[in-house]
């Protein structure tokens, strides 16, 4: 037994150290992985020391941040456990992550000259505008940021950001320190691109969001999703509407919903065009179109179009109906829809009838504005005399137009008939003429009409001052004249 004893225990003692060696070295290589200086990365915090936050790296090594650095201006500290914060790494073996914000605070050149070569970013207080670009100080250095290197977005006001402490990348280090240029821009873009790849990632086809109109081009108008994203709206996908131009639906700063219509690589490697839709993410207006718009219904629409056959008429965005020729007056006939409206006019039209399926609604600007001959039976009763004007001459009689809407033929034997038929016959278009009502078609509209009873006598007689009696008048006159003189007078 003891024999066995002494010939097992060698075997387990080595395969213990192999294991602890293995299991050592696994951990010492993997302990900072993916972890370098300048990294920037995201952490929680797991506990609060007396001068130090430790922050939870998502390594096997802890990071550790100067809590002073924390500090709020009033020297309290602004964060607590459990709180996420952006942080730089400045330095990292396998004890130990040092984490800062940023270097700042007071130090020296050969801090400067690390901040460089290790690409951590240095916070600077922009001391003020001078030609071309920003005098910036940092750590008690005199560094200069052109123009272009303060912000991803050109810089309109440089004085906005003078006074400002912000957070920097050095580009340039020369001539022991004399010389340091240094740039924002770089470090928001990295910040961009971080923010633009994650919100594509989740991106998807039909989604509705929320964006603002940055700017208007002739074919559609753009708009941002999130920092550094910005879709298209192609101005057939602005409105409902008919458009002639994106800025009759939007102005720049507008915010608004949008669906998403497709996504497709870009013609630059890494990038991405975005087809938005602001029509469809208020959905179909036809789909509560036939409550909205009830047969029989009076409403005021605006033109759109004309065409030979009639008029296109907006009632609602994206809902258009047709007045046809036919249907644009009862006062007059009508040849071209132009001669009744133009687009861009606002109209009052009936609803005669609603076809959803093929998506068809047409209108009346005639039964809108209300049929003359409604109550033409009451208005010109058979015998009544009434004025008119000659409208047309046929050669089977004279169309007399009564009132607007109402027209009634005089036929040729009617005229013929008449006593004044030569002076009927000289008139012209426009002219006045008394008419008597003979008789009234409803059904087919129609009015029969005949000749004004004496209506040139009448102005002749008015002419001479009378007729037989003013012939009575004059040999009354003649007789006692003869009578005085006969009588000595």
């Amino acid at each position: 037994m003891n024999d066995d004893f002494e010939n097992a225990s060698p075997e387990p003692e080595v395969d213990a150290e192999e294991s602890f060696a293995e299991l050592f070295e696994s951990y010492s290589t993997g302990m900072n992985e993916n972890i370098q200086v300048g990294d920037r990365i995201r952490g929680r915090i797991i506990s609060i020391g007396g001068s130090n936050v430790f922050v939870d790296t998502g390594t096997k090594v802890d990071g550790v941040v100067e809590k002073n650095e924390l500090l709020d201006d009033d020297g309290q500290l602004s964060v607590a456990e459990g709180d996420e914060l952006d942080l730089y790494v400045v330095a990292a073996d396998e004890s130990e992550i040092r984490l800062s914000k940023a270097i700042s605070g007071i130090g020296g050149l050969n801090m400067l000259k690390d901040a460089w070569t290790e690409r951590i970013p240095v916070e600077g207080k922009v001391v003020a505008a001078i030609k071309g670009g920003f005098h910036v100080e940092m750590i008690k250095r005199r560094a200069f940021c052109p123009i272009s290197q303060m912000d991803v977005a050109y810089v309109e006001d440089p004085s906005v950001y003078v006074g400002q402490t912000l957070t920097f990348l050095i580009k340039r280090f020369e001539e022991s320190g004399r010389n340091i240029v240094v740039s924002r821009r770089e470090i928001l873009q990295k910040e961009l691109d971080e923010s633009r790849k994650a919100f594509m990632a989740e991106l998807q086809p039909d989604a509705l969001l929320e964006g603002s109109v940055v700017r208007i081009v002739p074919f559609g108008a753009f708009v941002s999703l999130a920092p550094g994203v910005e879709g298209l709206v192609h101005i057939s996908e602005l409105s409902w509407s008919r458009l002639d131009t994106p800025d009759q639906a939007v102005t720049v700063g507008d915010r608004l919903q949008v669906k998403v219509l497709g996504i497709k690589a870009g013609e630059k490697p890494g990038t991405q065009k975005i087809a938005l839709s602001v029509k469809q993410a208020m959905g179909d207006p036809w789909a509560d179109a036939q409550q909205r718009v009830p047969v029989g219904a009076k409403m005021l629409g605006k033109v759109t179009r004309c065409a030979n056959f009639g008029a296109f008429v907006e009632l609602f965005p994206g809902i258009e109906g047709l007045v046809h020729i036919s249907e644009m007056s009862y006062t007059r006939r009508v040849m071209r829809p132009e001669e009744i409206v133009s687009p861009g006019d606002e109209i009052m039209v009936m609803v005669k009838a609603f076809d959803l399926d093929r998506k068809r609604i047409s209108l009346s600007i005639k039964d809108a504005e209300g049929d003359p001959w409604a109550d033409v039976q009451e208005t010109f009763k058979p015998g009544k005399t009434v004025q008119g004007r000659v409208e047309k001459k046929e050669g089977f009689g004279i169309f007399v137009n009564l009132a607007p809407g109402i027209t009634g033929l005089l036929p040729k034997s009617k005229i013929a008939a008449s006593d004044n038929a030569a002076q009927i016959e000289a008139l012209k278009p426009g002219a006045a003429i008394t008419v008597t009502v003979d008789s009234i078609n409803v059904a087919e509209r129609k009015i029969s009409l005949g000749a004004g009873g004496g209506t040139d006598d009448q102005g002749w007689q008015e002419f001479s001052g009378g007729s037989s009696d003013t012939l009575g008048s004059l040999g009354d006159q003649l007789k006692e004249a003869l009578s005085r003189k006969k009588n000595g007078g």
